[in-house]
């Protein structure tokens, strides 16, 4: 019996996974570590706790039973996005790495904008220059700690700073790459011109592999630690997100997937690279080798849920799915606007706020309560249809997260999105897609494909209300309109709100 472990090193810990060849979970276990935000704003880690969480959760893993150390065949890793971890000419930590969600490099994105140019900056890496992309945080570097960045020997990615140091190489693959805003994503290279106009060396840039890419057996020293033996196979793996797409089986062009979590996300695979001149939606290399995925993120899905329930309702969840179901498809008239921490996609806007409109005399907890699901259906939608403008349709939407568990929110998105909608047997996470990228690397499976084919079930199908999608398809268009509206107004409270 083959056995794939499934490593994921997200921000809040690490969740290793072990399953068999036909897809089961034998064990799995996480380990939390701690944030360090020395400032408003930022967010840094320790990378010593990412890899003593990793071989505590290895370690914790191989005490079960159902795990024997001998029948692991291969493992790989999902990561964090975008982190930066600087290393020197001995591949020592220069500084804490700096995270996903460090919102320091303002002038860094405003500097990558001017001097490339938007619009060429997008057609070059797929994605405009948000704070949160590594490229910014070694401009900040650079501009803020001249002592540290002249130490700057190589420029890695969390999870792969975990791949050498279980296998001693140096390198990265193509989906955490394209979250840099330094891979040329459609030609699958490090953009020479990018570097080159911001005055970069391109040498401090890993090696590139394809995410299912053997990079190497374990070391001695990495044996001993984990309790792995020493023929283990380490691949490559993934960025959170595409390990997440091939877990829920998003390998061919055509299925999608929708997920409501604390944040929503829209991803769909494609064939060949689309990108948006507006940058209004993400366009990064897939961990399907030779592939691509377009990904939209709302900020506030599932978290506008969690508001709702904590700090205006103060019930739980099935009393809040009980009383929405009450109201009929469109709240009679509320609509409600999830911006509850600015917004992503489409808008790129951190100053939008969440609003409700539409409130009037007749109105009772029941309509505010839906018009809730209703505004993150309407949210997710802006993706879904950003995507579909870029020519890639839906021929089946898959749901995963906490949301996809609540049947009249699945109702909801079906009749919102006017197409059916599939759950998920299983929701094991990111780590069940680098699990199955370890399969492929060790020769478990021929391809993704494969291994989504031999290990992924669907769950249960939600069909449209053909009335109720109608009904939806006339409201759209205003909530749409809305933003648009408030636009400049969330600028004005912006500037009123936070006067010194």
């Amino acid at each position: 019996m083959a056995i794939l472990l499934g490593v994921d090193l997200g921000t809040s810990g690490v969740k290793v996974l072990a399953i068999n060849e036909q897809g089961k979970t034998l064990a799995s276990t996480n380990v939390t570590y701690p944030l360090i935000q020395p400032r408003a704003g930022w967010s840094e880690q320790n990378p010593d706790d990412w890899w003593n969480g990793t071989v505590e959760a290895i370690q914790s893993i191989l005490q079960d039973p159902a795990v024997p150390a001998e029948s692991v065949v291969a493992l790989s890793l999902s990561g964090q996005m975008h982190g930066s971890v600087f290393l020197d000419s001995d591949n020592r930590i220069i500084r804490h790495p700096i995270l996903w969600n460090d919102t320091r490099t303002f002038r860094e994105c405003q500097l990558i904008t001017e001097t490339i140019g938007e619009e060429n900056l997008i057609s070059l890496v797929g994605n405009p220059a948000l704070e949160g992309f590594t490229l910014p945080k070694v401009l900040w570097l650079r501009e803020n700690e001249p002592e540290h960045f002249g130490k700057l020997s190589t420029l890695m990615l969390p999870k792969d700073y975990i791949v050498y140091l279980l296998t001693g190489r140096l390198c990265t693959e193509f989906s955490d790459a394209a979250g840099t805003l330094l891979l040329d994503v459609k030609n699958r290279i490090w953009s020479k011109d990018v570097c080159d106009k911001l005055d970069l060396d391109v040498g401090i840039l890993p090696d590139l592999l394809d995410s299912t890419a053997v990079v190497g057996s374990l070391t001695s020293g990495a044996s001993e630690k984990t309790g792995l033996p020493v023929h283990v196979k380490v691949v490559a793996g993934g960025a959170d997100n595409a390990c997440s797409a091939v877990g829920n089986g998003i390998v061919e062009e055509g299925i999608m997937l929708a997920s409501i979590g604390t944040s929503g996300v829209v991803l769909a695979h494609t064939d060949s690279m689309h990108h948006d001149p507006q940058g209004r939606i993400h366009s990064f290399n897939h961990s399907v080798p030779e592939s691509w995925y377009l990904m939209g993120v709302m900020l506030s899905a599932g978290m506008s849920m969690s508001w709702l329930k904590n700090e205006l309702v103060g019930r739980e969840y099935d009393y809040i799915n009980e009383q929405a179901s009450h109201i009929k498809p469109g709240s009679e008239g509320v609509i409600f606007l999830p911006y509850l921490f600015g917004e992503r996609t489409p808008h790129r806007d951190p100053k939008a706020r969440g609003a409700y409109f539409g409130i009037s005399g007749i109105h009772s907890q029941k309509h505010l309560i839906r018009a809730v699901f209703e505004g993150v259906a309407f949210g997710l939608k802006d993706s879904l249809e950003l995507i579909k403008d870029l020519g890639v349709k839906p021929s089946q939407i898959r749901l995963t997260g906490g949301g996809a568990k609540s049947l009249l929110w699945r109702q909801i998105l079906a009749d919102v999105f006017a197409a059916e909608v599939r759950t998920m047997q299983a929701d094991e996470g990111p780590a069940f897609g680098a699990a199955l990228l370890a399969g492929v690397g060790g020769g478990v499976y021929a391809n993704a494909g494969e291994a989504v084919k031999n290990t992924v079930a669907l769950g249960d199908s939600c069909e449209p209300n053909s009335d109720n999608s109608k009904r939806y398809e006339d409201i759209y268009p205003l909530f749409k309109s809305l933003y648009q509206s408030l636009k400049e107004d969330y600028q004005k409270a912006f500037d009123i709100f936070n006067k010194a």
